[in-house]
């Protein structure tokens, strides 16, 4: 049975990869994203209410998690995360199945995934793509948004491999630290190779 070019599309915090995917669904090719399949699975009705809820009491109700007070149980608490991740990471890989039986018969797929390095994923993609930018973007970025402080930074790239290392362990690397026209027209050359191969 044939199956669709899987390419994995990483980077690390305020690299632009939500922009990047953007543009790849844009392009007409399927992406799973794997934040957006949690928030759905976390949000109002969600398949893991239930279990996050037993594990962390009172993390959540009418409208799905609550994500600060689940944040603040288990940011810096490595057992409380691994916790999570155990009920987390196999409803998203099961997802990302059913993803890849439904787009089977494209050419090219991407799974969007922001710790593809870190949590292993790396095994389940055919050729990944770094997105990344110089350091003074990435902090400008990051810090513009919303509730973030300079030390929550901190934390988050500690918990992420280096840019460098993605980098270096990337198949394709696209800058996002130019102009978005120049973003758009490297991303639509990519899939035009990859679809091609």
């Amino acid at each position: 049975m044939t199956r669709p070019l899987v390419l994995g599309l990483t980077g690390s915090i305020g690299m632009g990869k939500s922009t990047v995917a953007a543009m790849f669904e844009g392009l007409g090719v399927p992406v799973f994203d794997a934040d957006r399949e949690v928030r759905r699975m976390q949000g109002p009705g969600g398949a893991l209410l239930q279990a996050i809820e037993a594990a962390f009491p009172g993390t959540t109700g009418a409208h799905g998690v609550d994500r600060p007070a689940l944040g603040a149980r288990v940011f810096g608490n490595a057992a409380a995360l691994a916790r999570l991740e155990a009920i987390v990471h196999p409803a998203v890989r099961a997802a990302r199945e059913a993803f890849l039986l439904e787009h089977a018969g494209a050419p090219l797929v991407v799974f969007d995934i922001p710790l593809l390095f870190e949590k292993g994923g790396v095994d389940e993609v055919d050729k990944v793509l770094v997105v990344s930018a110089g350091p003074e973007v990435q902090r400008a970025r990051v810090l513009a948004r919303e509730n973030m402080t300079p030390e929550r930074f901190a934390e988050i790239l500690a918990l992420q491999l280096p840019d460098e290392e993605k980098r270096a362990r990337a198949d394709y690397l696209i800058d996002t630290g130019r102009p978005l026209a120049e973003t758009e027209s490297e991303v639509r050359a990519l899939v035009e190779k990859l679809k091609s191969a």
